[in-house]
């Protein structure tokens, strides 16, 4: 019977058969050392809301005071009181906004330092098509919400089309900051 290592993390016992789990956590420290680089997740956060707040600079005056405007009105029973008094008072919401955008901004950051060597290509393109597997899966919540919330199908469309801009432009800042902050094994 021959010996085969299974990973550095397990031990066996030949006598006996059995397999030993390495009660060294280093295994788990190291895992956990890519997706808790502080560096990443702090400063990779910020770039990747501030890159989203730069497209929303954009699309905010474009979607939603242009495109959306009138349906906005005609469904208002569905925004917060702030938004439907006249004017509406943003400078209410902006710090619920900031702080719901930098906790997302800093977990995503989290989960692109995890999977990140899953992508193929420079830092940007990594982080573009992080950016892009973040649009799919808010895309299908988006899809799936629209049967539960009645709102017109054309919020739905222009709210996934500038979710695609804000994770593509988000994204492929993260993976150009991460790739200088921390870069690739590969």
């Amino acid at each position: 019977m021959s010996y085969l290592s299974i990973s550095p993390n397990h031990a066996h016992n030949k006598q006996t058969g059995h397999l030993y789990y390495n009660t060294n956590w280093d295994f788990l420290t190291s895992a956990l050392g890519e997706i808790m680089n502080v560096k990443l997740i702090l400063v990779g956060g910020i770039v990747f809301y501030a890159a989203q707040m730069i497209v929303s600079f954009a699309t905010g005056p474009l979607v939603h005071e242009g495109i959306l405007d009138e349906v906005y009105k005609a469904y208002a029973q569905f925004w917060r009181p702030e938004l439907t008094q006249e004017p509406p008072d943003m400078a209410a919401l902006m710090p619920r906004w900031i702080t719901t955008g930098l906790i997302t901004a800093f977990l995503m950051a989290a989960v692109y330092g995890w999977i990140r060597p899953a992508f193929a290509g420079s830092g940007w393109q990594k982080g573009l098509k992080f950016g892009l597997l973040l649009f799919l899966f808010g895309a299908t919540m988006m899809a799936g919400w629209s049967g539960v919330f009645n709102l017109p199908e054309n919020i739905w469309a222009w709210w996934a089309i500038e979710s695609a801009l804000y994770y593509a432009a988000g994204g492929a800042a993260l993976g150009f900051v991460a790739e200088k902050l921390a870069p690739s094994a590969s």
